[in-house]
């Protein structure tokens, strides 16, 4: 099992959002950076587990826990060429970008960027690299684990 920070802007898709959708499960589209791609399509699997991560808002910070309930698949959007994802030089038979299901499992109280900060048990999480802006990171053991033992309210 693998370890994952996804991030969404709260106006596309929030914890909210993805609460709300049937079966609060969301295909996670839209992702245009190849390294993120390769993650989902190459080393994702069912049941890992997610940090949804709010980005690009007046409070980033990880706002509830998901996990992984589809494996990679094509992402549609990519093919329709009055949607802002897509790519013409994708084709049904060579499909350039790929998604993954994400399911939340808990939303909890948001756990601010600043807060993540605080913690030398975090400091080596890819999310607080300077310079690192990719929509997927993948988050070692040890750190899902103290989010989740020292920062998740239950």
């Amino acid at each position: 099992m693998r370890y994952w920070l996804m991030k969404s802007e709260p106006t596309d898709c929030s914890i909210d959002d993805l609460a709300a959708l049937p079966d609060q499960t969301v295909a996670w589209y839209g992702v245009r950076n190849y390294q993120a791609r390769n993650f989902m399509r190459n080393q994702m699997s069912i049941g890992d587990g997610v940090m949804f991560y709010h980005s690009n808002c007046k409070q980033p910070g990880i706002a509830g826990i998901a996990k992984v309930s589809a494996l990679a698949y094509p992402d549609t959007t990519q093919f329709n060429p009055k949607n802002k994802y897509f790519d013409p030089k994708a084709t049904q038979e060579q499909p350039r970008w790929f998604n993954v299901d994400v399911q939340l499992v808990q939303k909890i109280a948001l756990i601010p960027l600043s807060e993540l900060r605080q913690h030398p048990e975090l400091a080596q999480m890819r999310t607080l690299q300077r310079g690192n802006r990719l929509s997927i990171t993948p988050l070692d053991p040890t750190e899902w684990k103290f989010i989740m033992s020292e920062l998740v309210q239950n």
